[in-house]
């Protein structure tokens, strides 16, 4: 019989899960029988209070700050989670940044860089050692189970929309990260690891504020065909359905998370 949540004895990381829809997926996890890495940047304490949310409600939780932009912390992430938790059954690619609206012929070089440095190089290097710990073909793989996995990255409605006049870059590293997920999807599809995407839309977070638009979501929901903007659970609930066993002939999909936008 097929294990329906797969988080039992297993840890999921989840990058960026202090805030919006990391924390959501961390809670969600959490009930859905996963012991949750909480990964954060800079705000620890908010990855702290998603940690005791988690462990008050009688989950297993706890926070991990590393820059994802940065290989070595990445690294030196996944070696604290191995000795603090359960072997990782699965992975978030959730941490992402935008930026304040802003034409291609007026980006910085230094914005581009955070950008995909973040956006993508960042999934790249948690997949990476994701795959070492989960690999059912463990020769000269890490320190894990070697017992499958699956992995969810976190795109955008943007990477179809293209994001003109506002974040072409952010739209174009959520293009990557979305051909990543194919391509990675069946490159260890034959190894028991699973990889998907959700694709959320107008979702009510602090990410508009950080990208200039705090009001963005009051704006456009009356456009929106659902007249309303998603929230951080409702992308949550898709991700976890996706790490769990109930998924378990799911991968390579991007899942639309957009109330039809």
């Amino acid at each position: 019989m097929r294990n329906e949540t797969q988080g039992q004895g297993r840890t999921v990381l989840v990058t960026g899960g202090s805030r919006g829809i990391g924390a959501a997926a961390c809670r969600l996890a959490a009930a859905d029988g996963w012991a949750v890495a909480v990964n954060c940047a800079r705000d620890r304490a908010a990855a702290d209070a998603v940690v005791a949310a988690i462990v008050g409600a009688g989950g297993q939780a706890l926070a991990f700050q590393a820059d994802v932009a940065s290989d070595a912390e990445v690294r030196a992430m996944f070696a604290a989670i191995d000795a603090a938790l359960p072997p990782l059954g699965g992975l978030v690619n959730n941490a992402g940044v935008v930026d304040v609206a802003t034409r291609v012929d007026a980006m910085s070089v230094e914005r581009l860089q955070r950008m995909f440095a973040i956006n993508v190089f960042g999934s790249f290097y948690c997949a990476r050692e994701a795959i070492l710990r989960m690999t059912t073909k463990p020769a000269g793989a890490g320190p894990g189970a070697h017992a499958g996995g699956a992995i969810v990255n976190v795109s955008s409605a943007a990477a179809k929309l293209g994001g003109p006049g506002q974040y072409v870059d952010y739209a174009a590293a959520k293009g990557g990260i979305e051909t990543f997920t194919i391509g990675l999807a069946k490159e260890v599809a034959g190894e028991g690891i699973r990889v998907n995407a959700v694709r959320p839309g107008i979702i009510a977070t602090e990410i508009h504020a950080s990208g200039g638009t705090p009001d963005r979501v009051r704006q456009i929901a009356p456009q929106l065909p659902m007249h309303r903007a998603g929230t951080a659970d409702e992308v949550g609930e898709a991700i976890v359905w996706l790490l769990s066993g109930r998924s378990s002939y799911t991968t390579g999909s991007i899942v639309e998370v957009t109330g039809g936008r």
